[in-house]
């Protein structure tokens, strides 16, 4: 009866930490290619924030009132936000070749996108409760 629509039981279920957790591999599989004297500097601010984007999700889907779900939601997109801004860096200082911005950049685009879909949602349902 309700094909495609499975119930969501857990965090990793949601589809911004599931994609969220792919950028998390990306990142750090692009970030063992940069210079080790920004080991403590871009590579580790990248790493932080992307984990932080993954663990704002989990953390937002354990709340108990929407409100605070949205609020951890919100955070979580301003990481998306930071994750963004430090690939434009590590592209306009050569460390990231334009195919792996690229590749990089859409994947954040397409998490915005879910994302804000789940925040969207959480508003709805606060508006109507």
């Amino acid at each position: 009866m309700n094909q495609g629509l499975e119930k969501i039981k857990s965090f990793t279920d949601l589809n911004a930490w599931k994609e969220g957790h792919q950028l998390v591999i990306s990142i750090y599989e692009i970030t063992k290619q940069f210079p080790n004297d920004e080991l403590f500097g871009l590579t580790n601010q990248l790493r932080r924030a992307v984990v932080s984007f993954t663990s704002n999700i989990a953390e937002g889907f354990s709340r108990h009132s929407y409100k605070e779900k949205l609020r951890f939601y919100f955070i979580a997109l301003g990481s998306l936000t930071e994750i963004q801004n430090q690939l434009l860096v590590a592209k306009d200082i050569k460390y990231l070749a334009i195919k792996n911005f690229n590749d990089l950049e859409e994947q954040t685009v397409k998490i915005s996108k879910i994302t804000n879909g789940l925040i969207k949602k959480t508003k709805l349902i606060i508006h109507n409760s």
